[in-house]
C-alpha cells in the first residue's frame, strides 16, 4: 500500500505561507547572533530607543506585580483606568477629543494595525501604502484579506506622498489610506497643510485612513507632528488612530500599544481581541499607565540626544561615495538611497541589489542595516539613530571605509 504524502504546499495555508517575516527583526536578530558569537557588530536594525525605561514606570509595575488583582483576567479592550488615561493624553499631546469608548488596548502598535485592518478591510479591499512604508504594513493588509497598493515617493520629494499620487493610485475598490507621519522608514515629516488637504481628499472620497502616530513627540527643528482627525476633523468617524507607548517611553519589550476610533469599530476591534489575545498583560498596562499619565521630561531627554545623533549620521553618511541621505525630520531613522552603488564591485562582488549589498556590509565591516526592499524601495538602506553617539559614529565609520572600496 503506497503511503500518501501531503504536498509540502498543503502544510501550510496560502494566506500564513505568503506573508514574509520581520525584515527588520530578522537583521536585529542576526546582529545580536553575531555579538553572542563574539564578534563585533554594530546594529542599525532595530527600532528602538537604548534608554532605560523612566524608572518611575518600572516602579509602578514591580508593584503592580504584587498587587493579586492583576493576576486575573481584566476586561479584554483594556483597564478602563488606563482607557481613560489615554484619551486624556490624546488630547493633551495632539488636541484629539476622544473617549474611553473609543481607545482599545493592544498588544503593541502590530496588533493595533491588524486589528484595525483586519475590521475594516472585506477580501479584495485595497489599501494605498505611502512607500517606503514599515515593512508590517503590507503583510498585516494581506492577513486581512486586502490588497495592499504601492505609491511610490522618492527622496526628491521628501518621502512625502502627494494628493496627486494618491488620485492617480485611488481605484473603487479602495478602502483605506495608511497613513504615517512622522515616517518609519524615512524619517519624512508632512506639514500641517499637506495632512490637511490628504485628510480633505479622503474625506471627500470616502476613503478610511489609519493613522499611525506612534512617533508623535519624535520630531527636529521646525517640523510639527498634527494629527489627521485634528486638522481635519469631519474625518473623525472614518479614522482610526494607532499608538503605543514603545518609542516615546522607551518600552518596546512592554507590549502595550492601542486603537482609537469610532465605537463600532472599536467594539468590533474588541471582539476580535477578545478571541485572539484577551487582555494584554495587566503589569504591562499598569506600567503604561504610569507613562501616558506622567509628563514627558523623560521624552524631552531622549530626543534631544536623537537629534544630535540625527545630525551626526546625515552628515557622515553624506560623507560617503555613492550615498545620498536627505535629512530626516522625525522618528529615528535615515534612509540614504545607495542606488549610486549598484552595479560596482566591492570585495570581488558585484553589487546586484541594495538586499545583497547589506549582506556585504554585515559581513565585511560587521554593521547591520535593513535594506528598502523591506520598504518597497529597492536601493535604499535604513539606519536607525537609537544607539549610543560612539556605536554608531563606529558603525558609519565602518560603512565608509567598507563602501569606498566600490569600484
Amino acid at each position: 500500500m503506497t503511503e500518501t504524502v501531503s504536498a509540502p504546499s498543503r502544510r501550510v495555508s496560502a494566506r500564513i505561507g505568503g506573508i514574509a517575516e520581520s525584515a527588520t527583526l530578522a537583521v536585529d536578530a542576526k546582529a545580536k547572533a553575531k555579538k553572542a558569537a563574539g564578534e563585533d557588530v554594530v546594529g542599525f536594525g532595530a527600532g528602538e530607543p537604548d534608554f532605560p525605561t523612566p524608572a518611575a514606570i518600572v516602579a509602578a509595575a514591580v508593584a503592580a506585580c504584587a498587587d493579586p488583582k492583576n493576576h486575573r483576567y481584566t476586561p479584554a479592550g483594556g483597564l478602563p483606568e488606563l482607557k481613560e488615561a489615554i484619551a486624556v493624553k490624546t488630547r493633551r499631546d495632539s488636541g484629539y477629543a476622544v473617549t474611553a469608548g473609543q481607545v482599545l488596548v493592544t498588544n503593541g502598535g502590530k496588533q493595533a494595525v491588524y486589528e484595525a485592518f483586519a475590521t475594516l478591510l472585506d477580501p479584495g479591499d485595497e489599501v494605498l501604502l505611502p512607500a517606503p512604508y514599515w515593512t508590517t504594513y503590507p503583510e498585516a493588509v494581506k492577513l486581512a484579506g486586502g490588497v495592499p497598493v504601492d505609491v511610490v515617493t522618492t527622496e526628491d520629494q521628501g518621502y512625502r506622498v502627494t494628493v496627486e499620487q494618491l488620485e492617480a493610485a485611488r481605484t473603487e475598490r479602495t478602502k483605506v489610506l495608511l497613513w504615517c507621519s512622522p515616517s518609519n522608514p524615512t524619517g519624512a515629516v508632512a506639514s500641517p497643510q499637506e495632512v490637511e488637504a490628504i485628510g480633505r481628499w479622503a474625506l471627500e472620497h470616502g476613503i478610511w485612513v489609519l493613522a499611525d502616530e506612534i512617533y508623535e513627540h519624535l520630531v527636529y527643528g521646525g517640523a510639527e507632528h498634527v494629527s489627521m482627525p485634528v486638522v481635519v476633523p469631519e474625518l473623525a468617524d472614518q479614522c482610526v488612530v494607532v499608538n503605543g507607548v514603545a518609542k516615546t517611553y522607551a518600552m518596546t519589550g512592554w507590549r502595550v500599544g492601542w486603537l482609537i476610533g469610532p465605537v463600532d469599530v472599536v467594539k468590533a476591534a474588541t471582539n476580535l481581541q477578545s478571541h485572539a489575545t484577551s487582555n494584554v498583560s495587566n503589569v504591562s498596562q499598569v506600567a503604561a499607565l504610569a507613562a501616558v499619565s506622567g509628563d514627558l521630561e523623560a521624552v524631552a531627554q531622549m530626543r534631544a540626544a536623537f537629534d544630535r545623533r540625527r545630525q551626526t549620521m546625515v552628515r557622515m553618511l553624506n560623507e560617503i561615495p555613492g550615498v545620498d541621505c536627505p535629512e530626516p525630520h522625525g522618528a529615528f531613522y535615515c534612509y540614504p538611497s545607495v542606488r549610486a552603488l549598484l552595479g560596482k564591485t566591492l570585495r570581488g562582488h558585484r553589487i546586484e541589489s541594495s538586499a545583497q549589498l547589506a549582506e556585504l556590509v554585515l559581513e565585511e565591516a560587521g554593521v547591520a542595516v535593513v535594506p528598502g526592499e523591506a520598504f518597497g524601495t529597492p536601493g535604499y538602506f535604513r539606519l536607525s539613530y537609537a544607539l549610543g553617539d560612539a556605536d554608531l559614529e563606529k558603525g558609519v565609520t565602518r560603512l565608509k571605509e567598507l563602501l569606498s572600496e566600490a569600484a
